[in-house]
């Protein structure tokens, strides 16, 4: 990529971000709008989960296919081909006329969506070279989420309440058009110089393993955990699991290069990725449903709730980058499992549902928890590789993420169906007292999450963890040097 002026650069992250809000927006909104969902397509609770886990179980399958392609024809390229697979994918939604094509529109925006963050990722990272630089954009780049945290639930219930669900993913259009001109016309086109070639095995073993997995928690409450389908599930998942073991250290160009897990700080991240996402949306899951369903908020009234979350989140984040790029991932980590843990532990041993002081206490820890969490995992994910990998290791991390996703619906939606199971209908008392008892176990798991990223976090962000982050490095960076210098002596005796 050519060196371009700091206001171009500037430009360039504006334009990265706003595919980035796009995407954060859609998932945000959504929750909001799943009670409205729920009511008109008579979804039941496994079917609301589908919404959300059809969307990210795609997009995890395909990030890491989709860095490495851009990696190989050009960021630029993919990028725009994204924004368009995904604009066309919400105007689908909006016309779903049942549950199950809305399920499948929203793989079909995943596509779009795979192709998007890892990718917009990996073009700020070769844009933005100098490593305090990176860091301070990288807190831009979180900084829009909490934006789309906040600005979510109200837009999203304002929508919901005035037009009608199907009006969430009307927003989506003007934003990705805009994004789809404005790279063509700014973005300059970049690519690996020697990138990786496809691996259809190792695509087809990452799919088969987020697949069965996710289907067998989803279904499990219905099917029960011995019926032969969750078994079958299970085997395969496992199997999965052993082939991307066994063969990917095998290829040259794997499609999950398990080298970079030699990494601390990079392994790390990838934990607390899964466990941060997982608590966020079994966070946004369990409170939608409680403020509408139980509480019987409307939808605008239910994304007020959760403005202190939100705003919270937008706070924090920048901060947490700025830190982030003078100190180290270290701190904001530290205080991100504190504060998530302390939300989990106030919500499943105080009840802080029944309590609108200690409901609003739980949603500020939980908004300053998540903000500050972010940063460090993309920075760590992307500063201590090689930029010639910069897409395959952004795009790595963007996938534990939504793997953290998909599982925290996925299993906080399996306890709660379980806990609900032949209460009656949304609203009525008997629902009510089970989804709050059935809500306490779902708590203390998202409390686990973040005990882990305290954990995780801690122990991964030392002297000792940043001195395998170099050695990783290069070992990375050998094969390449040693390939460019082989490309260079065949140019030079052609």
């Amino acid at each position: 990529m050519p060196e371009l002026s700091p206001r171009r650069r500037q430009l360039v992250l504006a334009i990265c971000c706003m595919s980035l809000l796009i995407v954060s927006l859609d998932n945000t909104v959504l929750n909001v709008a799943l009670p409205s969902i729920q009511k008109e397509l008579h979804a039941t609770v496994a079917g609301m989960q589908w919404t959300i886990d059809a969307y990210t179980l795609v997009l995890a399958s395909l990030l890491m296919l989709a860095g490495s392609t851009a990696d190989r024809i050009g960021r630029r390229k993919i990028f725009q081909t994204g924004l368009v697979l995904f604009t066309l994918g919400s105007v689908l939604c909006s016309l779903a006329p049942n549950l199950e094509s809305l399920v499948a529109f929203r793989m079909v925006q995943a596509v779009g969506g795979s192709m998007l963050n890892p990718v917009a990722m990996s073009i700020i990272t070769n844009t933005f070279t100098d490593p305090r630089e990176r860091a301070r954009a990288i807190g831009v780049w979180g900084g829009v989420v909490g934006i789309s945290m906040a600005a979510g639930p109200l837009v999203g219930g304002l929508l919901v309440d005035s037009v009608g669900w199907r009006s969430i993913f009307w927003i989506n259009l003007p934003v990705g058009l805009a994004a789809l001109l404005l790279t063509w016309r700014y973005v300059p086109e970049s690519r690996a110089p020697i990138p990786r070639r496809p691996d259809p095995v190792g695509q087809l073993l990452v799919i088969g393993l987020l697949g069965s997995l996710t289907y067998a928690i989803i279904e499990a409450p219905s099917e029960g955990l011995a019926s032969p389908l969750i078994l079958v599930l299970c085997v395969t998942a496992l199997c999965s699991l052993a082939g991307l073991l066994l063969y990917e250290p095998r290829r040259a160009e794997p499609l999950v290069d398990l080298r970079f897990f030699r990494s601390a700080p990079f392994s790390g991240a990838t934990a607390i990725a899964v466990c941060a996402f997982a608590a966020l949306s079994g966070f946004l899951f369990l409170n939608t449903l409680y403020l509408q369903n139980v509480r019987g908020q409307s939808a605008l009234h239910a994304g007020l709730y959760m403005l202190p979350m939100a705003a919270l989140t937008f706070v924090s984040a920048p901060l947490s980058g700025r830190l982030v790029g003078s100190r180290g991932p270290r701190l904001p980590l530290l205080v991100a499992g504190v504060t998530i843990t302390a939300c989990g532990v106030l919500f499943a041993a105080f009840d802080a549902e029944t309590n609108d002081v200690l409901l609003f206490t739980g949603f500020v820890l939980f908004g300053l928890g998540f903000g500050m969490v972010n940063a460090p995992i993309t920075n760590t994910a992307v500063s201590g590789m090689p930029r010639t990998q910069a897409g395959v290791a952004a795009a790595v991390a963007s996938t534990s993420r939504q793997i953290g996703g998909t599982l925290g619906v996925a299993v906080i939606g399996a306890v709660l169906a379980a806990g609900v199971a032949g209460a009656g209908s949304p609203r009525s008392a008997p629902y009510a007292d089970a989804f709050v008892d059935a809500s306490t176990p779902a708590w203390w798991i998202l409390a686990g999450c973040g005990l882990c990223v305290l954990l995780v976090g801690a122990l991964t962000s030392g002297p000792w963890a940043r001195e395998t982050a170099r050695r990783t490095a290069e070992r990375l960076d050998r094969p390449s040097a040693a390939g460019a210098e082989g490309q260079v002596s065949a140019s030079s005796r052609a």
